[in-house]
């Protein structure tokens, strides 16, 4: 049971951060989404920032959870890489709340209020989103090796692709009507054009 209330509280919090921003969103907003006391988020929180964090945190293993079959799929490099996309833009998609908080965390060392502890955390999670990065120019340079793409800068190109997927946390907007299948549709249309754009020139 404890920890079914605390997977509550991220979920709730991940909806209030996305809303409201870090800095503006309270511990008070977190109780009223939940509509409980604030005693029972500092039962298991000691602050909002670590909150925050578990959000944060939250966001990005659902990222690598969605990564980890695609960088297993069969093919040549770009196949794999257009998998890997594929994954991750129906990950921002269907994750559209956490993934929010994810994009703001990547800012967080910008604030001047953050303790060294709280320092360090932002620096892991910092570090948890360049691993991800790193698997997709992983899958550049392979693909480059086998010829299924073409000659390209590999850190260029996984920042542009991965800021493309990213940037539908700022006009996408889930609609009660929205299924597995129309993510994957709009994931598709979202994927195809940069997929297109690296293959070899004729």
């Amino acid at each position: 049971m404890k920890g079914w209330r605390k997977r509550e509280i991220i979920a709730a919090a991940a909806e209030c951060f996305m809303r409201h921003g870090y800095q503006a969103t309270t511990v008070d907003d977190v109780a009223a989404q939940m509509q409980c006391t604030k005693g029972r988020i500092y039962h298991h929180y000691a602050s909002k920032t670590d909150l925050f964090f578990d959000v944060h945190r939250e966001g990005m293993d659902r990222l690598f959870s969605a990564l980890a079959p695609a960088m297993e799929t069969k093919g040549d490099g770009l196949a794999v890489l257009q998998a890997m996309c594929l994954a991750h833009a129906e990950a921002m998609l269907e994750h559209h709340t956490f993934e929010n908080v994810v994009a703001q965390g990547v800012h967080m060392h910008r604030f001047d209020t953050l303790t060294p502890e709280h320092k360090a955390t932002v620096q892991a999670l910092i570090d948890s989103r360049d691993r991800f990065e790193g698997h997709f120019k992983q899958a550049i340079r392979r693909a480059i090796d086998d010829g299924s793409l073409r000659e390209v800068d590999v850190d260029v190109t996984a920042k542009v692709i991965l800021g493309a997927l990213q940037w539908t946390i700022y006009w996408y907007r889930p609609k009660g009507s929205d299924t597995a299948r129309t993510r994957a549709a709009l994931a598709r249309k979202l994927v195809d054009p940069l997929v297109e754009g690296l293959r070899p020139r004729q």
